[in-house]
Order: structure tokens, then sequence, then C-alpha cells
């Protein structure tokens, strides 16, 4: 964004490809589903006072 907002000041025309933009928010929804599931899953094999515990 900082790139684009420079490049607006000096009146550059700024060019965003559509797969660039469509791979960034895949990568980023990917990336916070793995980060999200995978302490659920260790999770769900403890009981849940041990759980709790471990917070």
């Amino acid at each position: 964004m900082a790139a684009a907002g420079y490049s607006m000041s000096q009146f550059w025309p700024v060019v965003f490809p559509p797969l660039a933009l469509v791979a960034g928010l895949l990568g980023a929804v990917t990336v916070g589903m793995a980060a999200g599931l995978y302490p659920a899953v260790r999770a769900s094999g403890l009981p849940p006072t041990e759980a709790l515990a471990a917070v």
C-alpha cells in the first residue's frame, strides 16, 4: 500500500495484477485457517481441564 501511495503522489499509474490480488487473498485466508485450526485440533485431543490449564 505504501508503494501505491507513493506512486499516486508521483502521478504514476498504479496497476494491480488480478492474479496477485487473488493469490494474496487466498494466501492470507489459508494461513489464517491453519493458525486457527492447528491449536484447536491439538486441544480437541485433551481433556477440557488439561486444555484450559495450558492457557
